[in-house]
């Protein structure tokens, strides 16, 4: 053994068999700890590249999504559809509005990508007291790659459901921020029925004032490559929210969600329920859920759970949830999260009154998925979503 002194510290390091000391300071690399601590940045230059190896992206398929992460994005404003609503405004807004970063900031490339680009946002606000519906519906454009940003304000004591269809051929990364006031209760909806050849990538930032409810639905049924990630912040005491999410994967289909519920303040709640279906060989989906109660959220009540149901030889179904906790006073936290086929006794419950076996396995998939559906609230949605659910059951073989 050899030994010498550090001109830099002072210390004794050691040396035996070529071996030296183990340092942990310096350039020494120290992971993540903790969810709350990833870098987050609105400028994409502050990001590194994206190599597929990162812990956010190692189960995305980069090829097909990069020119949304690295490449040059049109951020002019699009064409977009908007109802008529009492109680909502919708406008195009600078960059340089007050409320734009009120919710989050980026947390990976894609969307600080986004933010870079974008020239305006739409500025959708909920003032009303009594509930309302608000729909703005994109109905693609073409394959040029393209920025988006869109800020959703609900007044305290304001009621209202926003819901955001896309349709048609994209290529789109976007990001979404949504400001619940004081006593407010607002549900933001958002539906992905894209064309095959699409791919969107979005991030959703949520900040809930206090007493106020937040539900936020994730709909993902059409395009190539879609990837929704909700991040919600329960910073005030009494904030509440629920996240629900629903996809069906086809071949081909990659369709990634990852959902994350920070609770800051005490007597927060969440509740966290996503169910996926999946057929075709080369289906895939992925479901991170992280949540995290902080050293402050004592009382906190939190339950997260996924589950996806197989109907084919051949799909892959990813589901990571994770419940890290800072504090020992909460009132409850658990998660959940299962991946399999049908119930067998389900199955002969139903043919044993006379039901054939297609028409029960049809059953068992409407009735896996009509809950989230039904989380809705909007009769029209719900309708054509139970529609197209049954399309997508009609294309599937044996059912």
């Amino acid at each position: 053994m050899s030994a010498a002194v550090s001109a830099n510290t002072g210390l004794i390091e050691t040396e035996q068999h070529g071996l030296k000391a183990h340092s942990d300071g310096g350039d020494a690399y120290v992971p993540v700890q903790s969810r709350a601590e990833r870098f987050t940045s609105t400028s994409v230059d502050d990001f590194e590249k994206v190599t597929g190896h990162e812990l956010e992206w190692k189960l995305t398929p980069i090829a097909r999504i990069a020119s949304l992460i690295e490449g040059e994005l049109d951020g002019s404003v699009p064409t977009l559809e908007f109802s008529d609503t009492s109680g909502v405004t919708a406008t195009w807004v600078e960059r340089t509005d007050a409320r734009i970063g009120t919710a989050g900031a980026p947390e990976e490339r894609a969307s600080a990508n986004a933010w870079s680009s974008f020239e305006k946002a739409l500025a959708i606000d909920v003032s009303g007291e009594e509930p309302v519906e608000f729909v703005v519906s994109r109905d693609g454009t073409d394959s040029t790659p393209r920025a988006g940003h869109t800020v959703i304000t609900a007044a305290p004591f304001s009621r209202g459901l926003v819901i955001l269809t896309n349709s048609g051929d994209a290529q789109l990364t976007e990001n979404v921020e949504i400001v619940v006031g004081d006593q407010a209760m607002l549900t933001v909806v958002t539906v992905q029925e894209w064309n095959d050849e699409s791919n969107h990538l979005a991030s959703h930032f949520a900040r809930v004032g206090r007493d106020a409810r937040l539900r936020h639905i994730v709909v993902s049924l059409g395009g190539g490559v879609v990837r929704v990630n909700p991040s919600i912040h329960l910073d005030s005491t009494g904030a509440d929210a629920s996240a629900f999410g629903l996809y069906f994967a086809d071949a081909g289909q990659h369709l990634e969600q990852r959902v994350y519920v920070n609770h800051v303040a005490a007597q927060t709640k969440s509740r966290v329920k996503y169910k996926g279906a999946l057929q075709g060989a080369t289906a895939r989906s992925v479901w991170v859920g992280d949540v995290l109660i902080g050293p402050h959220a004592t009382a906190t009540d939190s339950y997260e759970e996924n589950r996806n149901l197989v109907l084919s030889e051949g799909p892959r179904a990813d589901s990571i949830p994770n419940l890290e906790i800072e504090t020992g006073d909460i009132s409850g936290a658990g998660h959940a999260s299962s991946t399999g086929r049908f119930d067998d006794e389900q199955l002969f419950y139903l043919q044993s009154r006379g039901i054939p076996e297609d028409e029960a396995r049809r059953l068992v998939v409407r009735g896996f998925l009509a809950e989230i559906v039904a989380q809705i609230g909007s009769a029209e949605l719900e309708a054509h979503l139970s529609a197209a659910i049954e399309a997508e059951l009609s294309e599937a073989q044996g059912y």
